[in-house]
């Protein structure tokens, strides 16, 4: 497909919407394209700041109109691959949030953040199923399945969804439920970015009380003796309780607590609700397995979430990967000590093991969520800056090689991390899910308008070079930014 827009058409689109266009040569528009992962260098050839999903309408129908593809945007926690040429449409400005504290719900508009949500919900005794960070935005985590902290009590975040409100190829806007277009419900809830834009969503929300959760740090000697213990304990638990453990290789910098930095520790992560007196008992095994360096555990008010794993909360240039698990056996954790035990130079700062099993393996076969009978995520993020970024894809490949016995050929889309070709995006889906993907995306998207990120079925679009006569000198003049 060839596409072309001059500077009288994006004109036109400026006249149709209410937000910001920007084209590269404008001041601002290295800021609206901007993503939290600072590896990630956007390069569409329009930007288009969204105020509604009147916005969205109108600007998706003037791209379709010329061919251009689109992809779209909120945080840009997720942004692994880079966007180059089309249109990119920014979320971040559409920030309408309600709850309904009878019902126990929550509407969000495509620009939230998990921690408005966590804040708001909070006054009413209430809370999301936000993830590790609450910093990404609600919409797109969700529609990735989304891994809640308190995932195996109550499932995915997509387990939990009301509606959506969507914007097609066309620019149709529909709203999506399970009565009203439910095969289209079926596919947003994990199909990711595939079939249009998402401007609003509505889900439930769950009591926030008796929280017992924090993290536990071990000196990074003691790495094989609590992964051993580790792999024990978490048969132990009740779907009340998610964990995790990761290997860390912490900085040296002012931002790490003094007796972390600069060291090679292991960090337990741990969540219950319930009774505080048996979180506490659960949670011994763990504590008695090697001396600790820190303990944070205890009772946590849902609005601090992000501290049981301490994720960056300023954009960082990174390169990730993830996949599942189906065991921890012997082989496995002897795999995962080779490459990120003591003594290991590692280019990776945090791998990751997550426990999956509890509500998070119940589906009843209504969504696209992948991966549910794994038994856990593992994951893998280093700094992507010289010389490290030229090691990180090596290691990535050798780890997974080396874990291939354990693992399913499975991943989860927010925690794939970068990906290589076609084939390996659609690793989130299985075979049966990929060809109702396709199918819907043929229908719904023919000219394959949304062929960023994540999609399936279609060929990405050949483009042209767009907006080659308005990225100069005297565009800014002539669009009237």
């Amino acid at each position: 497909m060839q596409s072309h827009a001059s500077i009288s058409a994006v004109s036109e689109l400026q006249l149709s919407v209410r937000g910001p266009v920007f084209t590269p040569a404008d001041p601002g528009f290295a800021t609206e394209v901007a993503a939290f992962n600072l590896s990630t260098q956007h390069q569409p050839h329009l930007a288009f700041g969204a105020l509604d999903a009147e916005d969205v309408s109108a600007a998706v129908k003037w791209a379709a109109e010329r061919g251009i593809p689109v992809a779209v945007q909120s945080t840009g926690h997720g942004a692994t691959n880079a966007i180059e040429g089309g249109l990119l449409i920014s979320t971040r400005r559409m920030l309408e949030l309600s709850i309904d504290p009878l019902e126990k719900t929550a509407r969000v508009g495509a620009g939230v953040r998990w921690k408005a949500v966590v804040d708001e919900a909070a006054a009413f005794g209430l809370m999301g199923l936000c993830g590790s960070t609450t910093d990404v935005g609600v919409v797109g985590y969700t529609l990735g399945g989304g891994l809640p902290i308190m995932g195996r009590k109550y499932g995915f975040a997509s387990d939990h969804v009301i509606a959506f409100e969507l914007v097609t190829a066309d620019g149709t806007q529909h709203r999506v439920t399970q009565d009203e277009n439910p095969e289209l419900f079926f596919l947003l809830r994990g199909g990711k970015g595939n079939l249009g834009i998402v401007t609003a969503m509505e889900f439930h929300l769950f009591p926030s009380q008796d929280i017992f959760a924090g993290g536990i740090y071990f000196d990074g000697d003691h790495a094989a003796t609590v992964l051993q213990q580790f792999s024990e304990w978490v048969g132990t638990l009740p779907t009340e309780a998610s964990a995790s453990l990761a290997f860390l290789r912490l900085p040296d910098m002012d931002i790490i607590p003094e007796p972390l930095r600069g060291k090679f520790v292991v960090h337990l992560r741990y969540a219950y609700q319930g009774d505080a007196a048996t979180a506490t008992q659960l949670l011994e095994p763990m504590r008695r397995s090697a001396p600790f360096m820190m303990d944070g555990t205890g009772p946590l008010d849902s609005t601090r979430f992000d501290t049981i794993h301490m994720d960056p909360d300023q954009p960082v240039p990174a390169r990730e990967c993830g996949f599942l698990l189906d065991r921890l056996d012997g082989p496995a954790r002897e795999a995962i000590l080779r490459h990120f035990g003591p003594g290991v130079e590692s280019p990776v700062l945090m791998a990751e093991l997550r426990l999956l099993g509890g509500a998070l393996a119940a589906g009843d076969g209504q969504d696209t969520v992948g991966g549910r009978d794994a038994a856990f995520s593992f994951f893998m993020a280093g700094m992507a800056v010289p010389p490290l970024a030229e090691l990180l894809p090596k290691v990535y490949d050798a780890v997974r090689q080396d874990l291939r016995d354990a693992s399913n050929s499975g991943t989860f889309v927010n925690l794939h991390g970068h990906f290589v070709d076609a084939e390996d995006r659609e690793r989130a889906w299985g075979p049966a899910i990929r060809e109702r993907l396709r199918k819907a995306k043929a229908e719904l998207d023919p000219q394959n308008m949304f062929s960023f990120g994540h999609v399936v079925g279609l060929p990405v679009i050949d483009q042209t070079v767009l907006l080659e006569d308005v990225v100069t000198s005297g565009a800014d003049a002539a669009l009237g930014n």
